[in-house]
């Protein structure tokens, strides 16, 4: 049943069948971008071997998170004033197509250009699944469905890092990407037909002077730190401070902008609101140090242990088993009591321990040790990342929860590049330095070394001398381990964050209802009763005139009041 046709039968009734129905194209889209990141991470030694470019690694990651990052907050605000059901469409089909054009790449450098495609997809998936669920679920019940959502994302985490060592050892590292053309079909036939939401029409003007300030400073940003900590460029180089004088620029015009705009992308009152400010900082400092731990983990696994890629995708399985188990059962646990805090808390406190840990690694690390390593890691994160959204969420008003969602993502994601590109540029000139070195010191001439370490893949291990070999092992842990070090005291600011943290009560009406746009609880049963009832004896539904406050025309049913269902919390429409 398609939006439209729905709207004809009347208002819509947020019964829980109807919830599980959209929830499902929910779960579809988010299995769609999660399952592609970490099929990536596994089937990068491979890639960047095959297509060239060790030394530029960072940048399949980094193009997909600014990418990411860019979109996010238009996606959100998007969503807010136009709905998000055509959004949501659009990032499948994106995301999808882009996937074609990744498993076609000739090059290196066309391989991140649609990289960065996927991103632009990516982005809006993540976002409008966290909004759409915010939309069609009180802030008390949603837990429950936020903590599968994370749930999802450690699931298709689990088989991403297999399904890559899969293709990369029996088939190619592009059956990566051809995977995702059937699931992208798939995910776009369920959200088209399941995904019953109101289309909107905005009568304010477009921020589209906020559009491009804020992607102008996020691209400098991302450029900034990623020159930066460049061998061929580095901090004294005078591009690098060209990009990081735009970042400046850019954000202050931006942040000019957004004073004086009608309906600005990205509202300065957020940061007036502190349980906004505190969520959100969680979120970019603990982006930060995740991020750039998970950029790089499975590439430690498959080099410096010595592993395939299909073995190193099986050691990723207990940190997804950490974090589905744990994101599960704190949004039930959450949903149950109503309280929230204390996860947080607990959770900063668990990675902080694993990432301690972590620092330990050595190519002589037993396997099951790291399994353990990986399963805390998880586990804290599980507590974490789900729980701080439903906190922005309940914290703004209704019709304000894409923007706030996006924003609270966006800055995590801004922490993830920062991370990627400053702590990822920090392992790759270690590991370049330290590759060259052992080729060098096997008798290579320095021409040949730099093009052994250009071009050096997991496969191609087995073929060199077994002194280059340990050498190549060495060289992986050395440059990546003690990276985690300065990690961690982003985790303790995290931690501090989340102890300060101030806990409301959760909203008990979901945000469609609390803005008029839908009838939930016992009054959508009720409802969906009578007109199953009506039809089931061949009677007309009855069905009124439009209601003249909503110019975006929601149907009414005959005998109902106009603003059915559409009563507010307060609690949950402003704050």
């Amino acid at each position: 049943m398609t939006a439209t046709a729905a709207r004809t039968e009347g208002p819509l009734l947020l019964t829980q069948k109807r919830i599980w129905i959209i929830f499902s194209a929910l779960i579809a889209g988010m299995m769609l971008a999660s399952l592609d990141q970490t099929i990536v991470s596994t089937a990068m030694p491979t890639i960047v071997g095959q297509l060239g470019g060790v030394e530029h690694q960072t940048w399949i990651t980094t193009a997909y998170l600014l990418a990411t990052t860019i979109v996010m907050p238009i996606y959100g605000k998007f969503g807010d004033v136009m709905g998000r059901r055509n959004l949501f469409l659009f990032a499948i089909a994106l995301f999808t197509l882009a996937s074609v054009g990744c498993a076609f790449a000739p090059d290196f450098w066309t391989f991140v250009v649609f990289r960065a495609m996927q991103g632009l997809g990516g982005g809006g998936l993540m976002i409008l699944s966290q909004a759409i669920i915010a939309d069609i679920v009180p802030a008390n019940e949603r837990g429950k469905y936020m903590g599968p959502l994370g749930g999802i994302f450690g699931l298709s985490a689990v088989a991403g890092p297999l399904l890559g060592g899969y293709f990369v050892d029996h088939l190619t590292w592009q059956w990566a990407f051809y995977i995702n053309i059937p699931i992208g079909i798939i995910a776009f036939l369920i959200a088209y037909f399941a995904l019953t939401l109101p289309n909107k029409k905005s009568d304010k003007r477009i921020d589209i002077a906020g559009v491009v300030l804020l992607s102008a400073a996020t691209a400098c940003m991302i450029f900034f730190t990623d020159f930066g900590g460049r061998n061929d460029y580095g901090w004294g180089a005078p591009l690098t401070w060209l990009f990081g004088a735009g970042m400046l620029l850019a954000a202050v015009a931006f942040v000019l902008v957004e004073r004086k705009a009608e309906d600005p992308i990205i509202p300065l009152s957020l940061f007036k609101n502190p349980i906004f400010i505190n969520s959100t900082a969680i979120g970019f400092t603990l982006g930060v140090a995740m991020f750039a731990a998970l950029a790089f983990v499975p590439t430690f696994l498959q080099m410096s242990s010595g592993t395939s890629a299909a073995v190193s995708g099986l050691l990723m399985l207990p940190m997804m088993v950490g974090m589905m188990g744990t994101s599960i059962w704190s949004g039930l646990a959450i949903t149950k009591s109503g309280k929230y805090k204390a996860y947080p808390i607990a959770g900063s406190a668990v990675v902080i321990a694993a990432m301690l840990w972590m620092t330990t690694l050595e190519a002589a690390t037993p396997i099951w040790v790291i399994c353990a390593q990986l399963f805390l890691f998880g586990a804290g994160l599980g507590l974490i990342m789900q729980v701080v959204v439903l906190v922005v969420q309940n914290s703004v008003p209704v019709d304000q929860i894409g923007t706030a969602t996006s924003s609270n993502n966006y800055f995590r994601e801004v922490g993830a590049a920062l991370g990627v590109a400053i702590f990822g540029a920090m392992f790759t000139s270690r590991l370049s330095e330290s590759l060259t070195d052992v080729f060098t010191g096997s008798g290579a001439s320095p021409e040949a070394a730099a093009n052994a370490t250009a071009t050096l893949e997991p496969a191609a291990m087995s073929q060199l001398p077994q002194q280059v070999q340990d050498g190549i092992v060495t060289a992986y842990a050395e440059s990546l381990a003690p990276v985690f070090w300065y990690l961690v005291p982003f985790l303790v600011i995290a931690l501090v964050l989340a102890i300060t943290m101030k806990q409301i009560p959760l909203s008990d009406v979901a945000g469609m209802v609390a803005r008029g746009e839908a009838i939930g609880g016992e009054e959508a049963v009720r409802l969906e009763a009578e007109r199953e009832a009506a039809q089931a004896a061949g009677r007309q539904v009855p069905v009124a005139s439009k209601d003249p406050n909503d110019d975006g025309g929601d149907l009414v049913d005959a005998g109902q009041p106009a603003n059915a269902g559409s009563s507010r919390d307060s609690s949950g429409s402003s704050r």
